[in-house]
């Protein structure tokens, strides 16, 4: 796996313990980036720190109250799989903050809380999925169409628009993790996605959410005459 300018190939290549960033709804996926806007001094902190180290940060959903795996790993505030994500850009605001993107590395599951005199962030220790440091899944067996066409009835269901031209440009790999890190729905959808075996379930996950969520809204506006 390329993030930036450092390649992550084997097991040595990641650290046994990160810092961890919760962020209920926010999903990371292996080799898509996300941009985000920190502002709390703890976080700020936990940024300074991995700019002067390896420049990796873990990014976790806090633990889900309806997940049957809440409360049973080893951190019980926090969900069992996250995804291990590398500082590639940064920008200072002038008002305290930073504006920084994570490249994706890998997955990784949740270990053991570190307890670190002085620092103001959690540390965990973490295993990681190295299957997503071997070469990458491009999506040979991803239903592009079917997830297009899902793609679509949400728009017109939701009367937005998009730029069909880059979107028949993207990858199907690009377009499934993009789609699923925009899609608009819960922490527990986001978890389903990250945790995903690969991109055709991932893309098969996104389809069947989105499914449930245009049938949800068909109950509660009545049915659509056409």
């Amino acid at each position: 796996m390329q993030v930036g300018n450092k390649s992550y190939r084997v097991e040595t290549d990641i650290p046994e313990q990160v810092p961890v960033f919760p962020l209920s709804g926010a999903l990371l996926l292996p080799g898509a980036q996300l941009p985000l806007n920190i502002f709390e001094p703890r976080y700020l902190a936990m940024f300074d720190d991995a700019m002067s180290s390896n420049r990796l940060i873990g990014v976790i959903q806090p633990a889900l109250t309806d997940s049957k795996a809440a409360g049973k790993g080893p951190v019980e505030d926090l969900c069992q799989v996250g995804c291990l994500g590398r500082i590639t850009s940064f920008a200072e605001t002038g008002d305290g903050r930073y504006v920084i993107t994570l490249g994706g590395v890998c997955r990784f599951r949740i270990g053991a809380e570190l307890e670190q005199a002085g620092k103001p962030y959690r540390i965990c220790q973490i295993s990681a999925f190295l299957g997503d440091l071997e070469a990458r899944d491009r999506g040979a067996e991803v239903d592009r169409k079917a997830l297009l066409d899902s793609f679509k009835a949400y728009l017109e269901a939701n009367d937005l628009e998009a730029d069909w031209s880059s979107v028949e440009r993207a990858s199907t790999e690009s377009l499934v993790n993009s789609l699923s890190m925009m899609s608009p729905y819960g922490p527990a959808e986001k978890q389903a996605l990250l945790e995903a075996d690969n991109l055709k379930v991932r893309a098969e996950t996104l389809i069947a959410i989105t499914e449930i969520a245009l049938a949800r809204d068909s109950d509660e506006h009545g049915p659509v005459l056409q």
